[in-house]
């Protein structure tokens, strides 16, 4: 063994015996509440990839879509395959600028928020991910207290996922988890449009 590999060696058993310390020190089991936020790509993309882990492990999971909706999107499709373990529910009516209809908008949002409390209070969901519920609640077309009080309040090992830019102070205050995408550099800008398998 040279020099250099018994001092890379050495390191990374230094390192090793802290990374392993570090992790016998966390003994909490719970579930968690991640927000996914920011005005970067990749929210709802984050939820899917981590539905597709727990579906590795047999979760039953839910998704209620907030602002979406007849939109025949590639995740949608992949994971109606899974029909025995997935309920995936769309109940968005499109963008706000679509609609242009502000009690449409509330009326279609406080429905989803109906089935999103059907599947928090579903004993056999492991995972429920509100996709876009952050729009919903930028422009109030739900009660922020309710929503957070609901959240806060549900089981201790039920895992939930809310996607959407701009969340709320009181929504981040809340989470176990959050992540925000930054934007750095978007094809969109170029003039590429939107693509199956990508952005659908």
């Amino acid at each position: 063994m040279t020099d250099e590999q018994a001092r890379h060696k050495a390191k990374m058993e230094k390192r090793k015996a802290v990374q392993d310390a570090e992790v016998a020190a966390k003994t909490i089991e719970k579930g968690l509440l991640i927000v996914n936020t920011g005005a970067g790509k990749g929210k709802s993309t984050a939820a899917f990839g981590l539905i597709m882990r727990a579906l590795g492990h047999g979760w039953r999971i839910g998704v209620v879509q907030f602002i979406k909706g007849a939109w025949s999107t590639g995740e949608r499709k992949a994971l109606e395959r899974f029909e025995d373990l997935v309920t995936w529910k769309s109940m968005g009516e499109g963008f706000t600028w679509e609609t242009q209809d502000r009690a449409r908008d509330v009326a279609a949002a406080g429905r989803a928020w109906e089935a999103a409390k059907e599947m928090l209070a579903d004993p056999g969901m492991r995972l429920v991910v509100l996709d876009e519920i952050n729009i919903a609640l930028r422009y109030d077309y739900l009660d922020l207290a309710e929503v957070v009080a609901t959240l806060k309040g549900r089981r201790p090992d039920l895992h939930v996922i809310v996607t959407g830019r701009n969340a709320k102070p009181e929504l981040i205050e809340a989470a176990d988890l959050v992540t925000e995408m930054t934007l750095v550099k978007h094809h969109f800008a170029a003039g590429v449009k939107a693509q199956e398998g990508i952005e659908f």
